[in-house]
C-alpha cells in the first residue's frame, strides 16, 4: 500500500475509495422518501434501509410468525389433516414423519419429533394443538444449544468479522443491517467491500455505510480483496473503530480461487492482528432447502465458519431447514431475517422460532 495523491492505493495500483457516512446525501435523502436506488442489477428500497420500515406497531414475534408463516402454515395444514378425527396409529405417524422431512426439519429432527408424538399416545386420539405443542418443545430441545448471541469481544480493537456466502444469501443486506444494529448500540464501525466481482455489492454496501454512519473501504471492481481488507483493518485501527466488517466473494462453483481468496484475505489481517478473523459468519438462504447443508460444509472447509445468520426466512415454506442445519453441525445461530426491514434481523431466540415454526402464538 502506499498513497498517492490523496488517495489510498493497493499493491496492484487499484484506488481504494475511503468514505464515510454523509456523502452522497442525495442518494441517501432518496431513501428516506421511500424511492429506489439502482446499482446495476441492484434495486435497492427504502424498506431495507430504513427502521420507519416497522413504524406498524408490529413487535419481533409478530413479524417472525409472519415471516415464517409459509412454513408453519405447511405444517399446521397436513398436521391438521392427519390428525382430525384419527386415532394415532402407524400410518400417522409415517405420514406426520414425512410431512416434517418435506418441511425441510431432516430425517432425523422427523423421526425424534415422531416418536415423541407417538409416545403414550399410540392409538389414542391427539388433538391438533397437542402435536403442535410436541413439535415446538422437540424443536427447541434441539435449537436451544445453538441460539447464541454474537459477542463483541472487548479486547479486540476492533473486532474483526469476515462474512461469507454465496452470491445471492443476502450476505451484503446482512451485512448492513448488522452495522446499523452495532450503530444502535452505540459502537463504531468500518465496511470493507471485498466482493470486488460484484460493483452492485460494492454500491449497495456504500449506500448502508451511509444510512448507518460506519466508514467504508472500497476498490473498484476486481480489486485485491486482500488488500482492500489489510487497509481496511488499518484504517479501523487508526479511527478506533470497534468493529470491522469484511465482505467476500461467493463464488463456489469457484472452490479453489473461493480458497485461496479467502486464505489469503485472512494471512494478510493477521500480519496485522494475529487473531483476526475473530468471528467468521455464514450467511444461509433458507429458501435452497437442503442445499444449505452443502454450503455450510464447502464453507466450514474454506473459511472455518463460527456461526450462522439464516435470511429470507419469509419467502419460504423450507424454514425447518435451519433446524436440520442445528442437529446436523452444531454451529451457533446468531441472527435470523424475516423480512426487508433493518429490524427484521434480529438475534435468534430458540423457543420463538420453535412456536412459530409449529404455528403456535
Amino acid at each position: 500500500m502506499h498513497r498517492q495523491a490523496g488517495r489510498l492505493v493497493d499493491h496492484q495500483h487499484q484506488p481504494v475509495a475511503i468514505e464515510h457516512a454523509g456523502e452522497h446525501l442525495v442518494r441517501a435523502e432518496a431513501i428516506a422518501r421511500g424511492g429506489f436506488i439502482h446499482h446495476g442489477q441492484t434495486a435497492i428500497t427504502a424498506a431495507a434501509m430504513d427502521d420507519s420500515t416497522n413504524a406498524t406497531g408490529k413487535n419481533w414475534w409478530q413479524r417472525l410468525t409472519g415471516g415464517l408463516r409459509r412454513t408453519s402454515a405447511s405444517i399446521s395444514g397436513a398436521i391438521a389433516d392427519l390428525v382430525t378425527k384419527r386415532k394415532l396409529d402407524e400410518a400417522t405417524i409415517e405420514e406426520l414423519e414425512e410431512v416434517l422431512i418435506r418441511a425441510d426439519l431432516g430425517i432425523d429432527t422427523a423421526g425424534r419429533v415422531a416418536a415423541a408424538i407417538a409416545e403414550g399416545r399410540y392409538n389414542k386420539t391427539v388433538t391438533e394443538d397437542e402435536v403442535k405443542d410436541i413439535l415446538a418443545t422437540e424443536v427447541e430441545k434441539i435449537l436451544a444449544p445453538v441460539a447464541a448471541p454474537l459477542t463483541i469481544a472487548p479486547d479486540a480493537h476492533p473486532f474483526v468479522i469476515l462474512v461469507v456466502g454465496v452470491n445471492g444469501s443476502g450476505k451484503t443486506t446482512t451485512i448492513g443491517k448488522l452495522a446499523a444494529r452495532l450503530a444502535r448500540e452505540g459502537r463504531k464501525v468500518t465496511l470493507v467491500a471485498g466482493d470486488t466481482f460484484r460493483a452492485a455489492a460494492t454500491e449497495q454496501l456504500k449506500i448502508w455505510s451511509q444510512r448507518t454512519g460506519a466508514s467504508i473501504v472500497a476498490g473498484t471492481q476486481g480489486a485485491d480483496a486482500a488488500g482492500l481488507a489489510y487497509t481496511g483493518l488499518e484504517q479501523a485501527r487508526e479511527q478506533g473503530a470497534d468493529v470491522l466488517i469484511v465482505d467476500t466473494a461467493g463464488r463456489l462453483q469457484n472452490k479453489a480461487g473461493l480458497m485461496s481468496e479467502l486464505d489469503k484475505i485472512v494471512r494478510v489481517m493477521k500480519k496485522l492482528d494475529t487473531t483476526a478473523p475473530h468471528a467468521v459468519l455464514l450467511v444461509l438462504d433458507a429458501t435452497v432447502g437442503q442445499n444449505a447443508i452443502s454450503q455450510v460444509t464447502e464453507f466450514q472447509k474454506t473459511a472455518g465458519v463460527t456461526g450462522l445468520v439464516m435470511t429470507k426466512l419469509d419467502g419460504t415454506a423450507r424454514g425447518g431447514i435451519l433446524v436440520a442445519l442445528a442437529a446436523k453441525y452444531r454451529l451457533p445461530v446468531h441472527f435470523i431475517g424475516v423480512g426487508e426491514g433493518v429490524d427484521d434481523l434480529a438475534p435468534f431466540a430458540a423457543r420463538d422460532f420453535a412456536r412459530a415454526i409449529a404455528g403456535l402464538n
